[in-house]
């Protein structure tokens, strides 16, 4: 620090200097001069996305390279997986050249050590767990060190007109070093986050040593059982079932090893132990220099488990004289509402078929009779007269696979046309209420405390392209969620941009049978297992609520053309559809005149 005094602070910037001298004197002769090795802001956005692996697949697709193309295609798949060109690409590949397992060459260690050992300690082989979650710890916190030099570099000072910075030595000082310290504090974050992700897997580092402890146990190595466990319990000292293990470790090694000595470990220790003093700095920070910072808990406990597997801080499966861990998961937060259902249908002409147990899942219901064969029959009609292909996908006419045609249309485009004369007026007003009539189905069925309003509608048909379909593999809609981006692999699923975060259920109403292929499915969150299949059929309706617990798909249409109303909902009066907004006024308008010409005794046909 600075001595008293004039000239005080000269010893502390004499460091400083010899410090940034010895960086640029390794930087230069290793990596060249700055201008050739420090890329702007929009090329390291572009790396961090993975672009160039786009390029790099065409580039192998010219030479002939299929196995290098799909694995630069499936790199660049795993940092963009809303890409649906690409996803396709990978469906093509494996078709044509039978590759199952691709290689994500920008892969971290670390992540994939953890998920090793995850799936090994699924499987109860306790010592490869052991094996891939011990080098994932010491991956993790060389990662760490690397992500702690990296913030050292260049920042940015969003805040800041670089020619109105008026401000003095030290305050220039304590901007930059915030900015450093910030980055450096958020390296938490940053080695929890998967490859294309926003969001961390929650509670990631301790989780390591949580199933370590009863790895280790199960191995019969009861000291560390016990410094996994007491490493664990310094980022959550109040997790009773941890707790309760870590007692019983301590019983199980009295007579042979003293317990006080087994401590937590030290890198755990000193991660922690800078891990808060940055917190405490950075909010010293914004409370005294006006510097604007949020601390955020990326180890909540309860964020991270999210499969029917055990958790291994909760065990109750061992002999009553064994450590009380439930192979069942921890308990999660509750939901933002209440999940109910077997309300009532409100139509008397609609049958109730199957619910969320009958289809294996959750918040799923299937109905029958929905609408008539006649409305169906309508429908269709309308259908073709409005819709659009490429519709509601920026006119790309095979959005999801290029060996079907997609065509789509709204309700305000029905509406508008019906009142043009283009199609019928009473065809376009069914179109309108029975969405509508879907919508109170939905809303009453789940038993909402609130309002359900509509957050998108689509009439859409699927049409299969003559010629190209021998040997289909893919899918009509590949599996996804409708409010979270799918991550198969993680077995996650991110509610984040560019998904639709705010859709809360969803709907599809059937209006046809006479295609082949075409079945609905929901499978597990590995997007593989299916759990429920469902054929299309006039008047049929499947709903289900948007999140990550219903991921599911369209399987491939052959032959002919599937139609369905497509409906998404949301309780957020915030997202309420904007067309559907000017629909209703549509609707109330011609209400108006039909009652302004029923006045004056005229058919309202006529003046159409």
């Amino acid at each position: 620090a600075p001595g008293p005094g004039a000239g005080g602070d000269l010893p502390f910037f004499g460091s400083v200097l010899r410090r940034a001298d010895c960086v640029r004197s390794c930087e230069e002769p290793r990596l060249g001069a700055v201008s050739r090795h420090r890329a702007a802001e929009e090329v390291r956005a572009d790396f961090q996305r993975r672009v160039p692996y786009s390029y790099l697949q065409r580039a192998y697709i010219q030479l002939n390279k299929l196995k290098e193309a799909a694995n630069a295609a499936h790199t660049f798949f795993m940092a963009n997986p809303e890409h649906m060109e690409i996803q396709q690409d990978l469906e093509n590949y494996k078709s044509t050249s039978g590759k199952v397992s691709l290689i994500d060459q920008e892969a971290r260690q670390h992540m994939e050590d953890y998920s090793a050992g995850v799936r090994h300690y699924d499987k109860e082989e306790y010592e490869l767990a052991i094996d891939f979650l011990e080098r994932a710890l010491q991956g993790y916190y060389s990662e760490d060190e690397d992500c702690q030099v990296m913030c050292e570099g260049p920042q940015r000072f969003e805040e800041h007109e670089y020619l109105d910075y008026k401000a003095g030595l030290y305050e220039a000082i304590a901007d930059h070093y915030m900015q450093v310290l910030a980055c450096k504090h958020d390296c938490v974050r940053e080695l929890a986050t998967r490859s294309g992700r926003i969001s961390p897997i929650e509670n990631f580092l301790p989780l390591h040593y949580d199933y370590l402890q009863f790895a280790y146990y199960r191995v019969g190595d009861y000291v560390k059982a016990l410094e996994c466990a007491r490493s664990y319990l310094l980022f959550h000292p109040d997790d009773e079932d941890v707790l309760e293990n870590a007692g019983y470790y301590e019983g199980l090694l009295e007579g042979t090893v003293d317990p006080g000595t087994i401590k937590p470990r030290k890198e755990a220790r000193t991660l922690l132990r800078r891990h808060k003093l940055e917190s405490h700095l950075l909010q010293v920070a914004a409370a005294s220099l006006g510097y604007a910072y949020t601390e955020l808990n990326y180890w909540n406990r309860y964020g991270a488990r999210q499969d029917e597997h055990s958790v291994p801080s909760s065990i109750s499966s061992e002999p009553e004289d064994g450590p009380r861990l439930s192979l069942t998961k921890k308990p999660m937060p509750k939901p933002d509402r209440e999940l109910k259902e077997g309300g009532p249908l409100l139509y008397s002409d609609v049958k109730f078929v199957y619910n969320s147990q009958q289809l294996n899942g959750t918040q799923r219901v299937l109905l029958d009779n929905v609408i008539s064969e006649e409305q169906c029959r309508e429908l269709h009609r309308v259908a073709s007269g409005i819709m659009l292909a490429g519709d509601g996908y920026r006119g790309k006419t095979s959005p999801h696979t290029p060996n079907e045609r997609f065509e789509g249309a709204t309700v305000l485009k029905a509406l508008k046309y019906g009142y043009e004369g283009r199609v019928p007026l009473k065809s376009a007003r069914l179109f309108y209420d029975i969405s509508e009539k879907a919508r109170r189905i939905v809303e009453s069925y789940f038993l909402l405390s609130s309002t359900l309003y509509f957050s998108y509608t689509h009439l859409v048909c699927r049409t299969a392209l003559s010629g190209q379909q021998e040997r289909r593999n893919d899918l009509s809609h590949p599996i996804h969620a409708d409010n979270c981006l799918l991550d198969p692999e993680a077995n996650e699923c991110w509610k984040e941009p560019p998904a639709y975060t705010f859709r809360d259920y969803s709907a599809l109403l059937y209006m046809n049978a006479d295609f082949e292929g075409g079945e609905f499915i929901f499978t597990e969150m590995d997007a593989k297992t299916v759990t429920a299949s469902i054929k299309p059929k006039c008047g049929r309706m499947i709903s289900f609520s948007s999140g990550g617990e219903n991921p599911h798909g369209v399987k491939a249409v052959t032959k002919g053309q599937r139609c369905a109303v497509a409906l998404w909902f949301t309780l957020d009066p915030l997202y309420r559809e904007l067309e559907r907004i000017q629909a209703d006024e549509v609707i109330a308008m011609l209400d108006q005149e039909h009652l302004g010409l029923s006045e004056m005794n005229i058919n309202p046909k006529d003046e159409l």
